[in-house]
């Protein structure tokens, strides 16, 4: 067993409170600009800026810090292509039998349908995928901790770099997502999580209008 080293902690820096109220406040507010977005222009984005982002997403916390994810950038047309066409092939089967009244009755105020052109218009997919395992140099497995967590909070941090970058993103999970690991030629100890669609807003774009929860519905201080 490894024996824990430890460095001092340099990279943390202390604001007033008042500093800090605004820093909060300000962030709030950006934050509260965000919004899910499924009309997507084709302009180019700079590759840098998604790396950014990913190095952002990297730096989540994760389950014995394991960092159990693998983030796939897709921007070539052919593959978007064929991810879109798999996508909507498992959406069709969702929305016209497999998803019960219930699930489809929550969707109603989206808006969404089985019809996916974004998966081609935008000019990013990234597939976050979630690592069940690490394999070290020597092909020896070693468990991960936390998967759905980490990879969660990591997705978080991305959304949040992307929208902070000044970009637009959409989450989109179609079940089940077993085809994104054929089409990207992932190894068997990663599965999807999800695609998240990243690019600029296109002009007529829309947004349904609904709101998010009250401080007093989502949060208690006791």
């Amino acid at each position: 067993m490894t024996s824990p080293h430890f460095v001092p902690l340099s990279t943390y820096r202390e604001y007033s409170v008042d500093e800090m109220k605004h820093r909060a406040a300000a962030f709030r507010e950006e934050m509260q600009c965000r919004r899910t977005v499924r009309y997507f222009s084709d302009r180019a984005v700079p590759r840098e800026i998604i790396e950014d982002c990913l190095l952002t997403a990297g730096s989540a916390p994760s389950g014995a810090n394991m960092q159990p994810w693998y983030f796939v950038a897709v921007s070539d047309p052919a593959v978007k292509k064929k991810i879109r066409d798999a996508a909507e092939k498992e959406e069709r089967e969702f929305y016209h039998g497999r998803a019960p009244a219930e699930w489809l009755a929550a969707l109603a105020p989206l808006g969404t349908d089985e019809h996916k052109p974004y998966l081609e218009t935008a000019p990013y997919l990234i597939v976050v995928f979630a690592q069940s395992y690490g394999v070290l140099p020597d092909q020896r497995r070693v468990k991960n901790y936390y998967v759905t967590e980490s990879a969660g909070i990591a997705t978080g941090m991305l959304i949040t770099a992307i929208h902070h970058a000044g970009l637009v993103s959409l989450t989109h999970t179609p079940s089940p997502m077993g085809f994104l690991s054929k089409i990207l030629g992932r190894p068997e100890n990663e599965r999807a999580f999800l695609i998240l669609v990243v690019g600029y807003p296109a002009a007529e774009a829309t947004v349904p209008d609904i709101a998010k929860k009250s401080l007093e519905e989502i949060a208690t201080f006791v």
